[in-house]
Order: C-alpha cells, then sequence, then structure tokens
C-alpha cells in the first residue's frame, strides 16, 4: 500500500511539473508572439508614422500634377545629343497629347484616391491589432496566431503599396505618340508625372494698408525658381455695383505682388496659384488668405485749440 500510495503521489507530481512546464511554455510563446506584434505596431504602425503618412497625403492632394516628357536613351550609335524635352513637343501629335494629358489626369485623381482608401486600411488594421491585444487571452491569442501572422503580412503588404504610391509613376503609352515624320529618326521617349509643392501665401509678410496689401507667397518644400502666378483678389460683401468691379485675377511673374486702389476697412480675399501651362494635368487647391485693408486715419487738420497756462 505505500508502495502505491508513493506511486500515486509521484505520478500527480509529475503531471502538475507537466501542467507548469506547459503553461510555462504557453507564455513564452505569447509573450514572444505578443513582441512581434507589439514591435510591428511601434514601428511600421506607429500612431506618429501614420500621422506623418496622413500629412503627406493632404499635402499631395495640395500639389500641381504635370507630364514630363524624357527620352528613354540614344540609339545604339547614334552621335546626337540627347533631345530636350522642349524640341520633343514640336514631334508629339498634340491631339494624342491632349489624350495623355486626359489620362494623367485620371490616374493622378485614382491614385490620391487610392492612397486615402491604402491609408485608412492601414489605421483599421492597426486598431484591430491593438483591440485584440487587450481582448484576447493567452489561450485565444495563440490558438488565433496564425490568422495574427497573417494579418500582419497582409498589413505589411498594404503598407508597401502605400508608400509606392506615394511617388507619382509613370504614364503608359498605348498609342504612338509621334506622327510620322519621314525620314526623321523618330526618338524613343517616356512620359511620368511630376509633381509640384503647393504655393502658399506667407502669412507673416503678407500684410494690408489703408488702400493696398502686400502679399508674399512661396512654394513649400522647394527653393524659389521662376515661375508665373496667377494671383486673384475678390472684396467680400460688396455694397454698390461699383464695389462688384474690385475682383479678378494678375498674372505675376515673381513671388509678390503689391495691390493698389483697394477701398479701406474691407474684407478682401486673395488666392494664388500657378499659371497653367501645356503640361499641367491636374491642380484643385490652391491657398486663400483673408485681409482687411486699415481704416484712413483721422484729419489731422482739425482746429487745434492749445490750453491755458
Amino acid at each position: 500500500m505505500n508502495t502505491h500510495l508513493v506511486s500515486k503521489v509521484c505520478s500527480q507530481n509529475s503531471m502538475m511539473y507537466g501542467v507548469e512546464e506547459q503553461e510555462d511554455e504557453a507564455w513564452k510563446m505569447y509573450q514572444e508572439r505578443k513582441g512581434i506584434v507589439l514591435e510591428f505596431l511601434s514601428t511600421e504602425l506607429s500612431l506618429s508614422l501614420l500621422k506623418r503618412h496622413q500629412t503627406r497625403v493632404e499635402l499631395l492632394k495640395k500639389c500641381s500634377y504635370y507630364i514630363d516628357i524624357l527620352p528613354k536613351h540614344l540609339a545604339l550609335g547614334d552621335q546626337n545629343h540627347l533631345m530636350l524635352p522642349t524640341a520633343m513637343f514640336q514631334l508629339i501629335d498634340p491631339w494624342k497629347f491632349q489624350r495623355m494629358k486626359k489620362l494623367g489626369t485620371a490616374q493622378t485623381r485614382l491614385q490620391l484616391l487610392l492612397l486615402s482608401e491604402l491609408l485608412e486600411q492601414l489605421k483599421q488594421g492597426r486598431a484591430a491589432l491593438v483591440d485584440l491585444l487587450k481582448s484576447y487571452d493567452i489561450s485565444t491569442f495563440l490558438s488565433e496566431w496564425d490568422t495574427i501572422s497573417r494579418r500582419l503580412s497582409e498589413l505589411s503588404a498594404l503598407l508597401d503599396d502605400f508608400l509606392a504610391t506615394l511617388v507619382p509613376g509613370r504614364l503608359y503609352i498605348k498609342h504612338r505618340l509621334v506622327s510620322d515624320i519621314g525620314t526623321t529618326k523618330i526618338p524613343h521617349i517616356r512620359l511620368v508625372l511630376r509633381t509640384k509643392m503647393p504655393v502658399v501665401f506667407d502669412r507673416k509678410e503678407s500684410i494690408a494698408h489703408e488702400d493696398r496689401a502686400c502679399l508674399k507667397w512661396f512654394s513649400m518644400g522647394q527653393h524659389p525658381q521662376p515661375e508665373q502666378f496667377e494671383l486673384h483678389l475678390k472684396l467680400l460683401d460688396p455694397q454698390t455695383q461699383q464695389e462688384r468691379v474690385q475682383s479678378g485675377g494678375i498674372p505675376v511673374s515673381s513671388s509678390s505682388f503689391e495691390v493698389k486702389n483697394l477701398l479701406s476697412d474691407r474684407l478682401y480675399e486673395f488666392s494664388i496659384k500657378r499659371l497653367e501651362t501645356y503640361t499641367l494635368v491636374y491642380e484643385t487647391w490652391n491657398d486663400t488668405i483673408t485681409l482687411r485693408t486699415k481704416p484712413l486715419e483721422q484729419s489731422m487738420n482739425a482746429e487745434w485749440s492749445p490750453g491755458r497756462s
């Protein structure tokens, strides 16, 4: 009996140790796999990173998009210099180029919509991972690991797609853009979308006086360079028919302009954008600033009566 009892106790102790060992292994596995999820959330899908991505997408929506015509390469043995894009325009069929501009517009619009959709999926994916970390117990988390691991891979691929879409891509030419030019050698060309950063007012330097406004602007994130702009002004809440004509556009070839002959103590709305060019395919945003002109100073010619001493 004593031998049987001892054997039974040893067997129970062995089972207890076995259960504890399994629990320890499960805990270690849980911590390891949980760490994988936490690292992914803190590096690939951190809140600060998603915020920067959101800022980038909003900036891209404000950009201007253009078609660039670039040579692919020189033909073997060709001694001519690389053709400049301006020279290529002389060889390109204008009607076919207009078709490519429409394609560029559609591609840009689709790209911006896709960026917003991908970013939203990344945000939802992050929220789902955070939620399961809070709600899953150890057993559920380990039993669902295959699903969780697959979701991590999907989100990683989704992030790669998002980052690739951030860069404007190549336009694929389905038809020849260069008309038949006889014996002239047809150049190999490629079309790419180029982004220009939005033009915004310098709100510290743009000020209004009694009858004029001094406005300054710049292109975000790029060095100043010669460009053509279009400045629009509009008098808000005009009182008379004559005042309604105080609006319109002004072509400007610099990054500053003084608007004269304004009414005093009135609100004016100014907007700035680049002057439209032949290669522009997409631009839906322009910066706007509202300034109030100062009231006229009271006449200093009023009679002055000195006080008695």
